[in-house]
C-alpha cells in the first residue's frame, strides 16, 4: 500500500476503533437498562409480554426522524431491530414460528422483523404456524399474506378468519428467486420444484429456458431446496440463503418474471398492540347478498375520514356466491375516527372480525 495513503488511513482507523469501543460500551448500558425494564415489568405483572411492537416501532421511527447523517433510514431500522432483539433475548428468547425448513423467505422475513436473537420454530405448513402460536409453542409467527405478482395467499386469509390470533406487525421483502441444483447445472434434471406461488412467479422464465422440464409444487421453496440437495434429478427454486443452507449451487439468479416482485408478510401473536402513531387495522367483513350491500358496508370509512388501503374478497364456500371481504385501513382501532367507523360497521355487517391493529412498516 502507498505510504502516503497508509499515513492517512492509520489515524482514521484508530478513530473508528475508538468509536467502536464507545458504541460497545453504550450497547451494554442499553442492555442493562433493558434488563431493568424487564425486571420492573415482571415485578408489576408476572406475565408481562417481553415484546411490545408499538414501542419498538416508535423507537426506530424516532431515530430515523432524528437522523441527519449519511446513515440510510433502512440501515437504522435493521441495526436497531437487531439491538432490540438482543436486548429482548436477555430477558426471554422470543420463539418465532414460520414456514420452513431453514432458508425459506418466511424465515428471512421473521429475522428481518424480529431480529436474529430469537428461537426459530420452522413449521411444515401455514396451519402449523398458526397452531404453534395458538398453543403457546411460539409467542409469534410470520406468514405471507400477499404477493405483488400473484396476489393473496389464500390459505393465510382462511386461517386469519378461522384462528384466534392477532396481527401484530407487517414486513415486506423483495423476492429474488434462484434456480439451484447439486451440480450447478441442469444436466440430468427431470423436474423443477417450488412452492406453487414461486412456480407461478417464474413461469415466464421457465417457459423460455426449460419448457420441457416438469414442474412440481411442494410445501415451500426451502423444502424444494432440501429435496434438491438429496436428489440430483431435482432443481429447486428458492432464495440465495436456501442454496447456502442446503449446500446447493445456483444455476440462474433472479428468475422471477417481475424484477420488483415483493411479498408482504404478517406477524401474528396473542397480544394486543397499542397505538404507535402510524398504524394499520385489518378486519374481515361480510354483508347480506342484496343490492348495494357492499357500497353501504364501505360508507362508514368515508363518513369518518378513514382511508382504506386494501380490499380483498374471498369466497365464503357456502355455494350461494357469498364473500368475505378482507380490509386494511389506516389508523389504530382505538383512534377515534377508526373506532367510530368500526362501531358502525359492526352494527350493519353479517360478519365482523378485527384481525388486529399494528404499526405500519
Amino acid at each position: 500500500m502507498d505510504e502516503s495513503l497508509l499515513a492517512k488511513l492509520i489515524p482514521l482507523r484508530e478513530r473508528i476503533d475508538q468509536i467502536d469501543a464507545q458504541i460497545l460500551d453504550l450497547l451494554n448500558h442499553r442492555a442493562l437498562t433493558a434488563q431493568q425494564v424487564g425486571d420492573a415489568k415482571h415485578a408489576h405483572h408476572e406475565h408481562s409480554p417481553v415484546l411490545r411492537p408499538e414501542r419498538e416501532s416508535q423507537v426506530i421511527r424516532a431515530l430515523q426522524e432524528k437522523n441527519s447523517g449519511p446513515m440510510p433510514s433502512g440501515a437504522i431500522s435493521s441495526i436497531w431491530t437487531e439491538i432490540m432483539s438482543a436486548c429482548r433475548g436477555l430477558e426471554q428468547a422470543l420463539v418465532v414460528s414460520y414456514l420452513g425448513p431453514a432458508g425459506s423467505f418466511s424465515e428471512q422475513a421473521a429475522f428481518e422483523h424480529f431480529g436474529h436473537s430469537v428461537s426459530s420454530l420452522p413449521c411444515p405448513s401455514f396451519d402449523e404456524v398458526f397452531r404453534a402460536v395458538q398453543s403457546g409453542s411460539a409467542q409469534v409467527g410470520m406468514v405471507p399474506v400477499e404477493n405483488s405478482t400473484e396476489g393473496a395467499v389464500n390459505r393465510t386469509l382462511d386461517l386469519l378468519r378461522e384462528s384466534n390470533v392477532d396481527i401484530i406487525g407487517e414486513h415486506s421483502i423483495l423476492i429474488r428467486h434462484c434456480l439451484m441444483t447439486r451440480s450447478g447445472n441442469m444436466d440430468g434434471v427431470t423436474k423443477v420444484m417450488a412452492h406453487p406461488q414461486a412456480l407461478a412467479q417464474c413461469q415466464g422464465w421457465l417457459n423460455a429456458h426449460h419448457p420441457s422440464i416438469a414442474r412440481e409444487p411442494v410445501s415451500s421453496n426451502a423444502e424444494a431446496a432440501r429435496l434438491a440437495a438429496i436428489d440430483p434429478t431435482i432443481a429447486g427454486i428458492a432464495s440465495d440463503a436456501a442454496a447456502q443452507t442446503w449446500g446447493l449451487q445456483v444455476v440462474s439468479q433472479g428468475i422471477q418474471d417481475d424484477p420488483h416482485n415483493r411479498t408482504r408478510f404478517l406477524a401474528i401473536g396473542q397480544l394486543k398492540t397499542l397505538p404507535s402513531g402510524r398504524d394499520k387495522t385489518s378486519l374481515i367483513l361480510a354483508v347480506s347478498n342484496e343490492a348495494g350491500a357492499v357500497y353501504k358496508m364501505l360508507a362508514p370509512f368515508s363518513t369518518n375520514g378513514v382511508s382504506m388501503t386494501r380490499f380483498e374478497s374471498r369466497p365464503a364456500r357456502t355455494g350461494d356466491w357469498e364473500y368475505y371481504f378482507y380490509v386494511d385501513v389506516e389508523g389504530h382501532q382505538l383512534d377515534p375516527s377508526v373506532k367510530r367507523a368500526l362501531a358502525e360497521l359492526k352494527a350493519q355487517c353479517a360478519f365482523f372480525k378485527i384481525l388486529g391493529s399494528y404499526p405500519c412498516q
